[in-house]
């Protein structure tokens, strides 16, 4: 395992450099201009997230594949994620977190736009779509599908599964004294049970856990905020200036220099709200909806409510939390794995803080493992055919218990790896089909064709 990470680690290094930081970012950035600033439609787009479209054509509704992008994407990084950052790279990564879902909302539109634009049906009915198909058929770049198909199918074992069970081992062993094993068998077992049933299945949990797993953990972190209230100001400020000026080591945070602020920032917000990833587009593909900007702006609220919501209410309680009480640490001291840090935090309420975040965890952790076997099953299945769908959801079960009890920093590190190396494909794809996105976003949008149906034809294939 040590040589594992140590290769990780050094891969890390190049794929989390400047250029590749630069992509991800410049990205966000050029689709927000490109799309005409669609971070305005939020409105628009939260009111169709909760509106059933009846005309649309998929597997599933439109609310059911949001929040099962969601199950996906709100887990460990909002928790454990917005700790790490702070841990390795100060408190001025949380402006960076915060900042890449600001921008990464018109990122997560257009991936979810060409998934949709270039999903392909199945014999038996079903909806496949995602990066992958949006190459092969919208650039003729089959090969670079295949990379991301397979980069998908790898990733889910460690966004997916290894990294969320490794976090709910830790804070149950922290707070309530259970075995890794213990801990990681439970959730194996859990897992399996959810998966085999298939993406209705699936969908379905996640609608009903979604919501009330956000609601309980937004109200535990709003109690925090309200008991440091004193401290929100300099919390904000040291945040903000901490994001561009290197931060010297003192009152409980370690020193940081502004790339290390960018990188992990950067980093843990793709691994947060996934923009740029192509993984939620996946299950967007499925969606019952009657043209592509619909289902793309259903989609983009996700990376609202995930990064700009959710990680922002983290980021302001663990900072402020550091910063009334400066022997919490953020370095050293076993915190610098985030869980610690953020166990700190809550035990600030009294008896039932460990509970909230505990019980928080869980669930945001179960339902991204959830989420994720569904995005890795198909990039499995668009490589390998049918066939491999049940070998590899049972791999995947196994990877959950092996996730629990492995090495932390071995986890992160593949899979920040993992995670790049998905995002690369999606957003070549992304920006040579800009032009598509910016016509289509025009069409039915500033056109004010939102209501129109897509009749281009869907083709058929066997898998």
């Amino acid at each position: 395992m040590e040589a594992v990470n140590n290769f990780f680690t050094w891969l890390n290094g190049y794929l989390w450099g400047p250029p590749l930081l630069i992509l991800l970012f410049g990205t966000h950035l050029f689709m927000t201009v490109r799309t005409g600033f669609i971070q305005r439609k939020i409105g628009l787009a939260i009111k169709l997230s909760v509106t059933k479209d009846k005309d649309g054509i998929g597997d599933v509704s439109q609310f059911g594949a949001l929040t099962t992008a969601l199950a996906a994407t709100i887990g460990t990084g909002n928790i454990v994620g917005v700790g790490t950052a702070i841990a390795l790279g100060g408190p001025g990564a949380v402006l960076w977190m915060w900042l890449t879902g600001v921008f990464g909302i018109a990122t997560k539109y257009a991936e979810s736009l060409v998934a949709v634009k270039y999903r392909v049906q199945t014999s038996d009915g079903t909806m496949l779509g995602g990066a992958m198909y949006a190459l092969e058929r919208g650039l003729k770049m089959k090969w670079l599908g295949v990379l991301f198909a397979l980069f998908a199918g790898l990733s889910a074992f460690g966004i997916g599964a290894s990294v969320q069970a490794n976090a709910v081992s830790k804070v149950v062993l922290q707070n309530f004294q259970i075995p890794l094993w213990a801990s990681g068998l439970i959730m194996a077992v859990l897992v399996a049970v959810v998966i085999l049933g298939g993406v209705k299945t699936i969908t379905k949990t996640c609608e009903t856990l979604v919501p009330f797993m956000a609601i309980f953990y937004v109200i535990g972190c709003l109690i925090i905020i309200v008991m440091n209230r004193a401290y929100l100001v300099d919390a904000v400020a040291l945040i903000c200036k901490s994001a561009f000026t290197p931060h010297a080591a003192g009152g409980g945070f370690i020193g940081a220099s502004v790339m290390m602020a960018a990188r992990f920032g950067v980093a843990r917000g793709l691994f947060s709200n996934e923009s740029g990833m192509g993984s939620a587009p996946i299950v967007a593909a499925a969606a019952q909806t009657r043209n592509p900007v619909r289902q793309a702006l259903v989609s983009a609220t996700g990376t609202f409510w995930d990064t700009v919501v959710v990680c922002a209410m983290t980021g302001l309680v663990l900072v402020s939390t550091i910063i009334a009480n400066p022997n919490v640490t953020a370095d050293g001291g076993g915190a610098v794995d985030g869980a610690v840090l953020t166990s700190h935090a809550f035990n600030q309420i009294p008896v039932v803080g460990p509970i909230v975040l505990t019980f928080g965890l869980i669930t945001f952790a179960f339902s991204t493992i959830l989420g994720w076997s569904y995005y890795g099953e198909r990039g499995a299945e668009y490589l390998f055919g049918k066939k491999v769908i049940i070998p590899y959801k049972l791999i995947y079960v196994a990877i959950t218990f092996v996730g629990a009890v492995a090495s932390l920093g071995t986890v992160w590190n593949i899979a920040d790896a993992l995670n790049m190396l998905m995002a690369i494909p999606n957003l070549v794809c992304i920006l040579l089909l800009s032009g598509i996105i910016a016509k289509e976003t025009k069409y039915y949008l500033t056109d004010d064709n939102i209501e129109k149906i897509d009749e281009s034809p869907i083709p058929q294939i066997r898998k």
